[in-house]
């Protein structure tokens, strides 16, 4: 196998787990929120606010593609180290990302039932991001 094939593995896996994880996580809030719309008159855009948090995780996933594969490249980690640290960072953003998911879609449902919820609704998304950003900050210092 040519060694620059070697070398992007490690970050492809991060790169694309972390946007499965995103495209779940929105899948899945998106289609409560156009239950929701459907049934309400106002506020639809929130929904679709909170519906759309999943997609931050893909950022991390595009940064510690970046810098994984420019660590690879300068040869501080060694293609082997990066599949493993891309896999396992990118496992815990695609995860994270798809609870965040269906904690959205739970948030979504309180907030069109009792609309002076939707800010509190938001302490959770945070506190699913936070493991996003830690398995990120994580992986930055093993690279």
């Amino acid at each position: 196998m040519d060694v620059m094939n070697m070398n992007a593995i490690g970050p492809a896996i991060a790169l694309g787990l972390a946007a499965l994880g995103s495209a779940i996580g929105c899948g899945i809030a998106g289609m409560v929120s156009h239950a929701v719309m459907a049934t309400t008159d106002e506020g639809h855009g929130k929904y679709i606010a909170m519906a759309a948090m999943p997609s931050s995780q893909m950022i991390y996933g595009f940064i510690l593609m970046l810098l994984l594969f420019n660590s690879v490249k300068a040869g501080g980690v060694s293609p082997l180290s990066a599949i493993f640290i891309g896999a396992a960072s990118g496992t815990a953003i695609m995860i994270a990302a798809i609870y965040q998911g269906m904690c959205a879609a739970t948030g979504i449902k309180a907030s069109a039932r009792k609309p002076e919820v939707y800010g509190k609704c938001f302490a959770a998304l945070g506190i699913v991001e936070s493991f996003a950003l830690f398995a990120f900050v994580f992986a930055l210092l093993l690279i």
